[in-house]
């Protein structure tokens, strides 16, 4: 009876252990949930968030307004108001301009992240709506939905140097990293124009599926991401053919997409099921769904890789999303490589703030940031129990003479 008992409680010791064991093994695994909601806007549509992470810009349409977002609280903290169904929003790479598309009109804002006040207003084509900046800030490519259009326009000059013809209805629009060559989504035909921004010329006309809505390219330059709102898919573009070599499924209504910094992970806002879903880029499948607010729309993610920031149109709101990766499965081989700045760049208001480091987040609970030590610890325990059970057994065994 005394061994039959012993053996029970061996057994339940040795479940306890394997138990805590994937529990912490659990609590280790990076998670993704939201943190905070912004309220009180009015038909938002896109974001976009400075180089330094230290404000997110948010178009709304319905008041005609954008509205400045502290990232370290995400309290609002500007408004510029006077546009006419503002849409597109993008950021200087030197972080001291902001450029809005005013959808309504045919014009472009240019706003100093200093003053928060316009200072330029350029004309473009009609109904402006996605809005591009080359790597080195020298040009704006803007996506007139209404006049079927790309403008062009030279930054230092503050006026439109080009306008290209593209496909119907084009919305979405994006640079390579190398600057030579803008991606336009033509929502209308279906089908993706590539400009050669060295000739301002249409070099390639790439059919994808119904409704193109957006597109962001991966920071090798490599492959540009397409979501296709008429038909759930996203599909997936190689830059050096120009053609379509995979296709993710499983959407409903992909409208916006951003690309993390690393290039593991591509983030789309599904309209129709209110939520956000994670592409792996190794895998060019659906690894994740979050759950974010009525009608996701516009996305952007910071430059540190921690938050999405995601517009919720219908609910007018804007949802922000604890961002922790899940696994390093970039095919890119720089990856891993790469390491994050230390510190932030100052802004133009004087805001700064650091970046958490890869080893180390404040802002991860506790047992996030001390994962691995968690795991290993309890690998000791269940040793240490181990041993002891054996040496029990041994000692019992020697009295027994068995």
């Amino acid at each position: 009876m005394k061994q039959l008992l012993k053996e029970k409680l061996m057994v339940g010791f040795s479940l306890l252990s394997l138990f805590f064991l994937l529990f912490s093994f659990a609590l280790s695994q990076p998670t993704q949930a939201q943190i905070t909601v912004v309220g009180g806007l009015s038909e938002p549509f896109e974001i976009a968030v400075t180089p330094n992470g230290a404000y997110a810009y948010v178009t709304n349409g319905g008041t005609g307004s954008v509205w400045v977002i502290d990232t370290a609280t995400n309290k609002v903290t500007a408004e510029i108001t006077g546009g006419d169904g503002p849409y597109g929003v993008a950021i200087a790479p030197s972080g001291d301009s902001a450029y809005v598309t005013n959808g309504g009109s045919s014009l472009m804002w240019v706003i100093s992240t200093a003053t928060n006040r316009v200072t330029k207003t350029i004309t473009v084509g009609n109904g402006p709506y996605g809005i591009a900046l080359s790597p080195s800030g020298n040009y704006a490519y803007v996506a007139n939905f209404g006049s079927s259009t790309v403008s062009v326009i030279d930054t230092a000059l503050k006026r439109v140097v080009a306008s290209l013809s593209v496909g119907s209805f084009p919305q979405g629009i994006a640079v390579t990293p190398n600057g030579r060559y803008v991606y336009v989504t033509n929502f209308g035909i279906g089908t993706v124009s590539v400009i050669n921004t060295t000739t301002n010329t249409v070099a390639a006309t790439i059919p994808v599926e119904a409704g193109p809505f957006d597109v962001a390219v991966t920071p090798d330059g490599d492959y540009a991401y397409v979501t296709n709102s008429g038909s759930g898919t996203v599909s997936v573009i190689n830059a050096a053919t120009n053609t379509v070599t995979a296709t993710v499924t499983g959407l409903k209504e992909p409208l916006d997409l951003t690309i993390t910094p690393h290039g593991a992970y591509v983030y789309v806002t599904d309209g129709s099921s209110n939520s956000v879903s994670v592409i792996s880029t190794a895998t060019n499948k659906v690894v994740a769904t979050i759950p974010a607010g009525s009608g996701p729309y516009g996305i952007a993610i910071t430059p540190d890789d921690a938050h999405v920031y995601v517009v919720d149109f219908n609910s007018a709101t804007v949802t922000v999303i604890n961002v922790l990766p899940i696994a390093d499965e970039s095919p890119f081989p720089f990856a891993a490589k790469v390491s994050q700045p230390e510190n932030l760049t100052a802004n133009p208001s004087g805001y700064s703030a650091p970046f958490e480091s890869q080893q180390s987040n404040p802002k991860l609970p506790f047992y996030q940031q001390n994962s691995v030590a968690i795991v290993i610890g309890t690998a000791l325990v269940i040793v240490i129990i181990a041993a002891v059970f054996v040496k029990v057994k041994v000692k019992e065994t020697k009295s027994t003479g068995v």
